[in-house]
């Protein structure tokens, strides 16, 4: 993922709508009780994501982490299950009533970085930082088990907890799914979430696509004595398709978050586009010039309709003789996965409930999607089951902390655990009554 400059003062202007402070509450009691509990073991929680902080794994080494997170779902008194596509863990919580099957999920490994730490609690693992959140997923996660554990006798039907390694190298879910996740639960709905540079005290969310839809486009031809003409022109035919010129607003990161432009304005310039992220790779062998480059769309249909553009384009022209093959390439190690897709119904209704019961600014609905080179594996899990995937915000200006993953400052107030873990509790209580 690629480092996005925007910088903290700009966000908290384009996002100074939102309001902070206490949230208002519904008076059932339930949720009177997911409160007060949270705020009981809220100084527990922050201990927890500081020891996960100090000693982050990467994917595939996530033993300790998961060892972690088992033993304490383990004391809570839910069924524990471990190994699952490697270091994957999953906590049933089962009332003994019929009812909804609800899954909560959430991602455990770290990212390899020589980058310092930032925070008074660095990293004692050379060369490994959690510089995108997972420590606080991980401990969210951990949090909503806890506060709805206490609550069992309250609650019909049965929640499942996913710990999921691997999110980095865009393994972890497809390796979960592999290795039985749906033999050993039977969800109807699952819920994950990412931290985010949106104010702390707020989540946001969208249905359909949160991520753009990301892939490497590549163009092969055979070798001729006119490379650098070749290679001028496919540029061209490629950036000729793109929405936004290269000195437009689109590729400000800070127009991300306008009022006006950005991702939350109901006029947002970030929907129905098509844009190249990155530069162009040309690769020549023996016989093949490859051209690559990594595409952004808003849309399936957009993504879709790429490729075969591009190659009208070639066939038209006097390099047509040339063309090898144009497609899509799933080189490992790129941004090539699916974006979660989100069920409407459900997340009108998750938007719903969380306004009602903790305040209408504690919801930012989303109306785009940023052209970034990232996106979450979170995807493959919604292929099986509806659900939701939410950002979560970590920012604060008066404390100087930019939440915004895979950054060098990257910095959260950890009060987002207490967010994180109120409102998703609430909700998950909330969809079980349904």
């Amino acid at each position: 993922m690629k480092s996005q400059k925007i910088t903290l003062s700009v966000l908290v202007l384009l996002l100074g709508s939102y309001v902070f402070g206490q949230h208002t509450t519904n008076e059932r009691a339930i949720h009177k009780n997911v409160q007060q509990h949270t705020a009981v073991i809220f100084d527990s929680l922050v201990q927890i994501r500081r020891d996960f902080h100090q000693h982050p794994e990467v994917s595939g080494k996530e033993q300790r982490t998961s060892e972690k997170i088992a033993a304490y779902l383990q004391a809570l008194g839910l069924e524990v299950k471990t190994g699952v596509g490697g270091y994957g863990v999953i906590g049933i919580l089962d009332t003994g009533r019929p009812g909804k099957r609800i899954a909560w999920r959430a991602d455990i490994d770290a990212i390899p970085t020589e980058i310092p730490d930032v925070v008074d609690f660095p990293s004692k693992n050379k060369g490994v930082r959690h510089i995108c959140g997972h420590d606080l997923h991980t401990t969210i996660g951990m949090g909503i088990a806890n506060v709805l554990a206490h609550q069992k006798e309250e609650l019909d039907g049965t929640l499942y907890f996913v710990f999921q390694p691997e999110e980095e190298i865009n393994k972890g879910a497809k390796g979960m799914i592999a290795d039985g996740l749906f033999d050993l639960i039977q969800p109807d709905e699952i819920y994950g979430l990412h931290m985010s540079p949106y104010p702390v005290g707020t989540i946001a969310t969208k249905s359909e696509n949160v991520f753009a839809h990301i892939t490497v486009a590549e163009i092969v031809y055979n070798v001729s004595e006119n490379q650098e003409d070749l290679v001028d022109f496919t540029k061209k035919v490629m950036g000729s398709l793109q929405t936004y010129g290269p000195d437009t607003a689109f590729w400000d990161n800070n127009s991300l978050f306008s009022p006006a432009l950005g991702v939350t304005s109901p006029n947002t310039i970030y929907t129905d586009y098509t844009a190249l992220i990155g530069d162009f790779q040309v690769q020549k062998s023996d016989d093949t010039l490859t051209i690559r480059v990594v595409l952004n769309t808003s849309s399936k249909e957009q993504l879709d309709a790429f490729l075969p553009m591009v190659k009208n384009k070639i066939e038209a022209s006097t390099y047509a003789k040339d063309l090898l093959s144009v497609r899509f390439n799933l080189q490992e190690g790129l941004p090539v996965m699916e974006t979660p897709m989100n069920d409407a119904a459900l997340t009108n209704d998750a938007m719903k409930s969380i306004s009602n019961i903790y305040g209408k600014q504690s919801v930012i609905p989303l109306y785009g999607v940023a052209p970034l080179q990232f996106s979450d594996d979170f995807a493959y899990f919604q292929k099986s089951v509806p659900g939701v995937y939410f950002f979560l915000g970590g920012s604060n200006a008066e404390k100087g902390m930019m939440a915004m993953p895979h950054t060098p400052n990257f910095a959260v107030d950890e009060e987002c655990i207490k967010t994180g873990v109120n409102y998703f509790s609430s909700m998950v209580i909330e969809r079980l009554a349904k």
